[in-house]
């Protein structure tokens, strides 16, 4: 088509065409709701398949996406190993850590947990909530009001427990994503490994998750076609290798991630705060670089979402809220109260592009490498499996 604003004639994607997560069967919402009932935990069941277990381990690594191990086995040995057993499951939209951990930590799709981007407005409020540091701060429980996994496995008498670095025991993320049991905060990935092992090997039913963040901090600073990333990868191998070889009898350990990553040239960045014909009409700019929650001031929803199809739409998925959800982007169904902290447009990026802030974003668009997408590169996460 040819815009009214000039632009050479080209073709809009469609966002039903965009490759929704797998919600009900291979999504990380999928994950726990398959181990508690390989528990025998009442009340749970799971598209997704996995054997029974009487002690589990998820070990979650953040920004390891799928794609990019298989892209350095010489980095991750023990990991490519297991490969050929496991699968690549999608981390869901949008594939960024708050939005994946609630994902995981409460069986549920972004639409019904509610965090549904790495910024989102507060409806009514006017103004956007960072939801991985809960900046600005809302009541917790009305923000993701429903029971996480691990809450209901320890009240059916199973023996749960988050393991992690002391910084995250009392965070509203954790309590909204991964409350339930007990949280042992320890400082080290070595530690970690070993006291996780040790908890499984204490209790006849038991439930492990424990996490590490480094590799994605490796990734945002200095991409993931870095010899950083790629010796931060080495690090994390050894690690889950530790962990594997540590696994008391009847124990399964899980290894997987929360989204994966893609570096960002800087030609390949365009920037809203320069930009007047994305920025007309827009009274907040959410989300992140590779996926958009864009907020229109009243009436001019319909406007902005034609500039940002007519400068965006062969790029990425340029998508109104309605057609987002139609879509299944969010899950198959939005609660009410989620329904306006998604943007009046939400756009996904396709190619290797990035709609960064370089005033109100300094430090987001300053990133090597983003994520938040569809493509499979970062929604693609691994699904590794070790049994004792």
């Amino acid at each position: 088509m040819t815009t009214h604003l000039g632009y050479d004639a080209f073709e809009i994607l469609d966002p039903s065409d965009a490759p929704a997560p797998t919600y009900g069967s291979t999504s990380l919402s999928d994950l726990l709701p398959a181990v508690a009932a390989g528990l025998g935990v009442p009340g749970f069941a799971s598209g997704l398949p996995l054997a029974p277990a009487d002690r589990v381990c998820v070990f979650l690594v953040d920004g390891m996406g799928w794609e990019l191990i298989k892209r350095h086995p010489e980095y991750a040995p023990f990991l490519t190993s297991l490969i050929a057993g496991g699968r690549a499951i999608t981390s869901g939209f949008p594939s960024t850590t708050a939005t994946s951990l609630a994902s995981v930590g409460t069986g549920l799709t972004p639409g019904l947990h509610g965090l549904a981007g790495y910024t989102v407005a507060v409806p009514g409020a006017g103004y956007l909530m960072n939801q991985l540091r809960w900046q600005p701060p809302v009541e917790p429980s009305s923000w993701q009001p429903y029971p996480t996994v691990f809450e209901q496995v320890q009240a059916a008498g199973v023996a749960t427990c988050q393991v992690s670095s002391p910084l995250f025991s009392t965070t509203p993320l954790t309590q909204v994503a991964l409350s339930g049991g007990t949280f042992l905060g320890r400082t080290t990935g070595e530690e970690r490994m070993d006291l996780a092992a040790q908890w499984l090997g204490e209790h006849d039913r038991a439930l492990v998750y424990t996490y590490v963040s480094e590799l994605d901090g490796a990734g945002h600073r200095f991409g993931v076609d870095s010899d950083e990333w790629r010796m931060t990868l080495n690090t994390v191998d050894r690690l889950a290798q530790r962990l594997a070889e540590q696994l008391p009898p009847r124990s399964a350990l899980y290894v997987t991630a929360d989204h994966g990553m893609i570096d960002i040239a800087p030609e390949d960045r365009v920037d809203f705060d320069e930009d007047w014909e994305l920025s007309a009409g827009v009274a907040l700019l959410g989300g992140e670089g590779r996926a958009r929650h864009v907020y229109a001031v009243p009436g001019a929803a319909a406007d902005v979402f034609t500039v940002w199809s007519e400068v965006l739409g062969d790029r990425m998925w340029v998508a109104t809220r309605d057609q987002a959800i139609a879509a299944g982007w969010f899950g198959p169904v939005v609660d009410e109260r989620v329904y306006l902290r998604i943007g009046d447009v939400v756009a996904a990026a396709r190619d290797d592009v990035a709609v960064i802030a370089s005033r109100s974003e300094p430090g987001e668009s300053s990133m090597v490498g983003l994520h938040g997408s569809m493509t499979p590169v970062e929604q693609l996460v691994p699904l590794l499996e070790v049994r004792a």
